[in-house]
């Protein structure tokens, strides 16, 4: 058994500014998919450029902000935010919801396509691979906050987290970390490194994800107020993986049928 690490959830503080690791997560992710996407705007069949990508970066804050605090708020505990409306906002104490986020973002690409005269998966499948590093800071900061930890475990790595019943778990937030972030990352910015059909760089990044996260479900607690949503094991993580699935696997055939032909 590992002991985990218990962190101060306050990164820095300047007099009475305090800045918590939580929020700063996301300040790293937002930063890296930026320094990213400038690099990539640099290849010649992307329509993306470096002031449209600087540009772009602010509208997708609000999406993945947005998106992805509305979408916990409505997949996951609405009931209890109905209640208690004004906590909707004190994204500090955690909850966000990547499928919230995912929709908030799709949704910006597409206003933002629109006003620079650009389709939907262009953008998508230019910010695809941007996403990953975002998704890794993200879990770092669910592990510092010591939330959405695994199920238990007898496992040498199984860790006891503050607040869990006092029984070695699996640290899932540092599953997610790998496979979302870094092997998704690896795989998307390898297969994105020469131009490919337009939505197959979107699908794989469907595929990919929706892949990953299903499986680390199985070693994941479920929302304590949710348990298992469907068939006595589906849990709502993994529910919202399958239309991803879905998609995915109908954007790649789509964007490949030509080939398949």
């Amino acid at each position: 058994m590992l002991l985990y690490p218990r962190f101060d959830p306050v990164m820095i503080s300047i007099g009475p500014l305090h800045f918590r690791w939580y929020g700063m997560m996301y300040v790293f992710g937002v930063v890296s998919g930026w320094l990213l996407g400038r690099y990539r705007a640099t290849k010649p069949w992307n329509k993306m450029t470096r002031k449209s990508m600087d540009d772009f970066i602010s509208w997708a804050v609000v999406g993945v902000v947005l998106g992805g605090r509305l979408g916990y708020v409505l997949f996951y505990n609405a009931a209890y935010y109905f209640e208690h409306p004004l906590e909707i906002f004190a994204v500090w104490q955690g909850g966000m919801s990547f499928h919230g986020g995912l929709i908030g973002v799709i949704l910006v690409c597409w206003i933002f396509g629109r006003v620079h005269k650009m389709t939907l998966l262009e953008i998508t499948d230019f910010v695809a691979p941007l996403v990953p590093p975002g998704l890794f800071f993200g879990r770092i900061g669910n592990f510092i906050n010591a939330e959405l930890w695994g199920r238990r475990t007898h496992l040498p790595w199984g860790m006891i987290f503050p607040g869990s019943d006092g029984l070695p778990r699996h640290p899932s937030q540092l599953y997610e970390a790998g496979l979302e972030g870094i092997a998704l990352f690896t795989l998307l910015w390898w297969y994105s490194s020469r131009e490919r059909p337009a939505g197959s760089v979107s699908g794989l990044f469907l595929i990919g994800y929706g892949s990953f996260r299903f499986l680390v479900e199985f070693a994941r607690e479920p929302d304590a107020h949710l348990g298992f949503v469907a068939l006595h094991w589906l849990s709502m993580g993994q529910l919202l993986c399958l239309p991803m699935l879905a998609l995915g696997l109908f954007l790649m055939w789509w964007a490949n049928r030509d080939r398949q032909g």
